[in-house]
């Protein structure tokens, strides 16, 4: 069961699990992918930033990078978001922003409401996050992107049950 207790947003950091539930689905990749068509290169488990054509990692460097990269989100919502959340809050924002980035996350319908205390409808925003490359993801059969529709109700579902 989640501790459903706010809490400033300072004091918190990424848990363990989600850290290792977010490598688990973002999936490994040795050399640079673009994994949607009209996306950016990616490299690891879903590194985006400096990535060129051409690159390689290991899986240890990459797991190193997405944990700088992890805490580079981490301090761009604690910019941003004022209000306290509960650790599951805080995970699942985390997770999202590793996706979005951190400009689309503080510029969100999600911080704006998080941020007048309206905590459910921050998660229901979450599911505004359905287009990948300019397509709709959550088009019914789609074979393109069907998995960032599903990771964002994932993300919806797990940031309700933490209210």
């Amino acid at each position: 069961m989640a501790n459903n207790i706010r809490m400033g947003i300072g004091v918190l950091v990424l848990s363990a699990g989600a850290f290792v539930g977010m490598l688990t689905r973002e999936g490994y990749t040795d050399t640079v992918v673009i994994p949607t068509k009209g996306d950016v290169p990616t490299i690891g488990f879903g590194t985006t930033g400096g990535v060129k054509m051409g690159d390689r990692t290991t899986p240890v460097k990459a797991a190193q990078r997405a944990l700088l990269d992890v805490r580079t989100y981490e301090g761009a919502i604690k910019q941003c978001v004022r209000a306290p959340l509960t650790q599951a809050e805080y995970d699942v924002y985390v997770d999202l922003t590793y996706n979005i980035g951190s400009a689309a996350f503080c510029g969100s319908t999600i911080v704006k409401r998080l941020n007048v205390g309206d905590y459910r409808a921050a998660c229901d925003a979450i599911l505004l996050y359905r287009f990948a490359a300019g397509y709709d993801c959550s088009t019914p059969g789609n074979k393109r992107c069907a998995g960032v529709w599903t990771d964002r109700q994932r993300s919806h579902a797990q940031c309700v049950a933490a209210q």
